[in-house]
């Protein structure tokens, strides 16, 4: 399985590429997993509606230029369907037993996702209703991801 977490920005706290490389040294036994970063669009501080929708756009199709036609696209948004680890888990499994071999997880930048990504992707997930630093996100992802592989496997660290 390919997985792919493209995301909005640069990685900047070092806490936080040490745990998501971690996380990525241990997926090796499982998938090949890639995180590509986009730039994140230069904006003032305010912004109107207006201009929000501009920079979403921008961002937006950064993302779209690095899914391909065959990727099962899963955005991470705060309208999206919870689940557990365990549903997580049983959603990539069911992902590979049917063929979906490239999953892409997009994490927009700190305005969300563009109405095309949305439209692309083939679900929502949301972690909470809450609003969580996209950098952190990140990390989460990662992990998340990892523990979905051991459930699957049946292997010991889920608890």
């Amino acid at each position: 399985m390919n997985i792919s977490i493209i995301a909005v920005g640069k990685l900047k706290e070092k806490y936080l590429k040490q745990g998501i490389d971690e996380y990525l040294k241990r997926l090796t036994a499982y998938a090949k997993v890639e995180i590509i970063e986009v730039p994140d669009e230069k904006a003032p501080e305010v912004l109107s509606e207006i201009e929000m929708e501009q920079v979403k756009q921008k961002e937006g199709e950064r993302i779209l230029s690095k899914i391909t036609q065959d990727t099962y696209v899963i955005a991470l948004a705060i309208q999206g369907k919870m689940k557990s680890s365990e549903e997580l888990a049983d959603d990539l499994d069911k992902l590979a037993t049917y063929g979906k071999s490239k999953i892409a997880f997009v994490i927009g930048g700190s305005l969300g996702l563009s109405s095309e990504v949305l439209s692309r992707s083939n679900e929502r997930l949301s972690f909470s209703k809450m609003t969580l630093p996209h950098q952190l996100m990140r990390l989460v992802l990662v992990e998340q991801v990892y523990r979905a592989f051991r459930i699957n496997r049946g292997e010991p660290y889920h608890k």
